[in-house]
């Protein structure tokens, strides 16, 4: 205890240093004795007065009390939340040092894994305002309500007025949220928010602690009608319940039209789902037989399956039976099948890879690994790997390239606006 207690005193202290760096998690990264500082919200170049705060991983946290000289392309973050919101990490770098950054956590994690000059394709941008889906998180203070993301490391709840990221429609939602949400949470009581903007309105699933009563479910409902919901479903236990379902909550992938499970997954954006099904299917364009892996709701399925037959396989349950009936419903069996299975556990083997002339897998964060390893030992020709992590996406890459594959091109995709996260979308051929 004494020996925690000395380390953190030794830790607490307040220096000036310049950032040289940004790190993967969006923060600018300076010197101290040698050991790397990671301060928040800060730009290469900045000499900054800094308050060394808790250890982190190899170094120390910062927190900037001063900005003494700014470094080249800092500037004012356009939102007035930014700072104290942990939703956006790089408001305050300009756009051109925005971009040449995201670039560079690609490039990086590729080059850290032995590419040395990958092919990299120009960044697609995305512009701000377009999100169509998001996580919210609601807590009730006395008698207030506070509806927005959490503060910058850390369970509190800011308290969203504005957000330059998210569409015109999601925003429009929070008023009558804060409105309704008193009758159904008591006093400290939180509830998660999952919104999501599909064809016919938004489906919106609340993720409580416990069930509600009549009351609770008839002020959501009345939510429900009165702001035009597709949907609204009480989540609790994982058990989903649903209050109101006035229309379809469906998402239209290669013209088929998909029933969606609550609160499933869906690209953040439309205009950045555009971009990533224009450079799957180009890859895999000529290809007779394709897989789908990790294919969730049909994504890149029925686009595919325009030109080639497609197998779809995904390890959640509900996402399949949604894939498969709108397989139905399009009259689409002779081009489409699906299965369920858990692909990081039990990934397809070489010998089932075999019929196929093209595979596109777009896994978790967590990457692919074990399916990666398996592609390495097959037959199939084209490859393309959709992913939302460039560490593990090289990692991946490094296992197909070393079982015979070439890396053609890589293709970054910002949908996640000023957040250190970036998509993209790579390409391997044997």
């Amino acid at each position: 205890m004494r020996q925690g207690r000395s380390r953190q005193q030794s830790v607490a202290r307040t220096v000036d240093l310049e950032i040289e760096s940004i790190g993967a998690r969006g923060d600018g990264i300076g010197r101290v004795d040698g050991r790397p500082v990671y301060v928040p919200l800060s730009q290469v170049g900045d000499r900054l007065r800094v308050r060394l705060e808790a250890p982190r991983g190899d170094g120390i946290a910062g927190h900037i009390l001063d900005v003494l000289a700014p470094g080249r392309g800092r500037i004012s973050a356009p939102c007035p939340h930014f700072g104290e919101c942990g939703g956006c990490a790089l408001q305050h770098i300009d756009d051109v040092h925005y971009a040449a950054w995201k670039i560079a956590q690609v490039q990086s994690a590729l080059q850290r894994r032995g590419f040395s000059e990958p092919p990299l394709k120009p960044l697609v941008r995305i512009a701000p305002g377009t999100r169509r889906r998001t996580a919210l998180t609601a807590e009730r203070a006395d008698r207030s309500i506070r509806v927005g993301f959490h503060a910058r490391a850390s369970h509190r709840v800011v308290d969203a007025t504005g957000c330059l990221v998210l569409a015109p429609s999601l925003m429009a939602l929070l008023p009558p949220l804060r409105a309704a949400l008193p009758a159904v949470l008591a006093a400290g009581e939180r509830v998660d928010i999952m919104a999501t903007d599909v064809d016919a309105g938004i489906d919106l699933v609340l993720s409580g602690r416990r069930g509600l009563d009549l009351a609770q479910r008839e002020v959501l409902a009345a939510l429900a009608r009165e702001s035009h919901l597709a949907r609204i479903t009480w989540l609790s236990r994982d058990a989903p319940d649903p209050i109101a379902a006035h229309r379809p909550a469906r998402a239209t992938f290669g013209g088929v039209a998909v029933d969606l499970p609550p609160g499933t997954f869906l690209q953040p954006t439309a205009a950045g789902e555009v971009a990533l099904v224009a450079a799957v299917t180009e890859a895999l364009g000529r290809c007779a037989q394709v897989g789908d892996l990790y294919a969730g709701c049909g994504t890149f399925t029925f686009p595919l399956a325009r030109t080639a037959r497609v197998h779809a396989v995904e390890g959640d349950g509900a996402a399949v039976a949604a894939l498969t009936a709108a397989t139905h419903r399009a009259d689409l069996t002779q081009s489409v099948t699906a299965a369920q299975r858990d692909l990081a556990r039990d990934p397809l083997t070489a010998d089932e890879l075999a019929p196929f002339e093209g595979v596109v897998f777009d896994p978790p964060r967590a990457g692919a690994k074990a399916q990666a390893e398996m592609l390495a030992r097959s037959t199939v020709g084209t490859v393309v790997a959709v992913s939302c992590d460039p560490a593990t996406f090289a990692r991946d890459a490094r296992i197909l390239v070393d079982g015979g594959y070439r890396l053609v091109s890589v293709t970054p995709v910002d949908q996640f606006i000023w957040s250190p996260h970036v998509e993209l979308v790579a390409v391997f051929t044997r």
